[in-house]
């Protein structure tokens, strides 16, 4: 993973409703689009639902930062290829070119909504919470019995531990994070945190994982799809999948809404836990934020400030 601020190429939802429907007609030439909407997208990514006169619907998802392409189709293939839950099936990817300025894939649509959106679900009762995040956590293990001798990137796996691997990833986030807060870009009390995590580092990772296995690498509520019924209905959006520590899928379980479901807390119930597991999820989640803070530029209090405190936490704790 760089570690780097990337500058995006600018695609307003407008334009991604524009570029989808111009990809349609290029490129499903045996039916026609009828209908086009934005459905969301993040710092790097434009997602746009097309509808087709024969009644298929297919996902447009348009890459607004260079060189990602090749990743996530690897990616979603190998996730689909091992996920007992269903995951979207790539149809066909395009490089950037022909009246579209950024390289996008078109994929299927999964049924159902965002489990984050779901009121009948956060609001039902406690077995139908269980019984969700039992299929959440099964579907991901499933995903984590696909291992490599090797932990790093999913298409070039080189290291030979995990701390190695995590370790040179988390000093560099660090660097970086240093020289933001001295162009007065991110606040001294967020890599004063750090800088305290970061000389614990030894001992919150003393113990190797015993197998490199492939994670999601983004698995929270809202990629995690549930029908009417509010079952699981497929995973969605991975991002930057590797073959890692298992223990690294699992910090996105407590964002927005997964601390309702208990999600994390039954993967442990059901497959166990490392004896440093919650230091671990702290220092996995704050320096992913200030990771995707390095890379974006945004900074979510909301989010980031949560994460500092736990962090702070669960340090006074060892």
């Amino acid at each position: 993973m760089k570690v780097e601020r990337i500058k995006p190429v600018k695609v307003s939802s407008k334009d991604a409703v524009i570029y989808a429907l111009r990809a349609a007609k290029k490129y499903c030439p045996d039916t026609e689009a009828v209908a086009a909407k934005y459905i969301g997208g993040g710092s790097f990514g434009r997602a746009v639902e097309v509808k087709f006169e024969d009644g298929d619907e297919r996902i447009f998802k348009f890459l607004c930062a260079r060189g990602m392409l090749e990743k996530e189709i690897f990616d979603l293939n190998l996730l689909k290829k091992n996920c007992s839950v269903k995951m979207p099936s790539v149809i066909f990817a395009v490089e950037q070119g022909g009246g579209i300025p950024v390289d996008f894939y078109c994929m299927e649509k999964i049924e159902g909504r965002p489990a984050f959106t779901d009121q009948g679900l956060f609001f039902g009762g406690k077995k139908k919470r269980a019984e969700f995040a039992r299929e959440v956590t099964e579907g991901l293990s499933s995903i984590h019995s696909a291992v490599s001798p090797e932990f790093g990137d999913t298409m070039r796996p080189t290291f030979s531990s995990w701390r190695e691997c995590y370790g040179e990833f988390a000093e560099e986030v660090l660097t970086e994070a240093v020289k933001l807060v001295s162009a007065g870009e991110l606040p001294a009390r967020i890599t004063d945190v750090m800088r305290s995590a970061w000389a614990r580092f030894d001992d919150i990772f003393a113990t190797e994982p015993d197998k490199a296995v492939l994670i999601h690498g983004d698995l929270n509520v809202m990629n995690i799809m549930v029908d009417g019924a509010h079952r699981v209905s497929g995973f969605i959006d991975p991002l930057n999948s590797m073959y890692a520590d298992r223990e690294y899928d699992l910090f996105q379980f407590r964002n927005l809404t997964g601390k309702r479901f208990r999600l994390a807390e039954t993967y442990f119930e059901n497959y166990g836990a490392s004896d440093m597991s919650e230091a671990k999820l702290a220092f996995y989640g704050l320096w992913n934020e200030v990771y995707c803070f390095v890379r974006s530029g945004v900074l979510i209090p909301l989010i980031m400030n949560p994460l500092v405190k736990n962090m702070k936490r669960r340090l006074k704790l060892l």
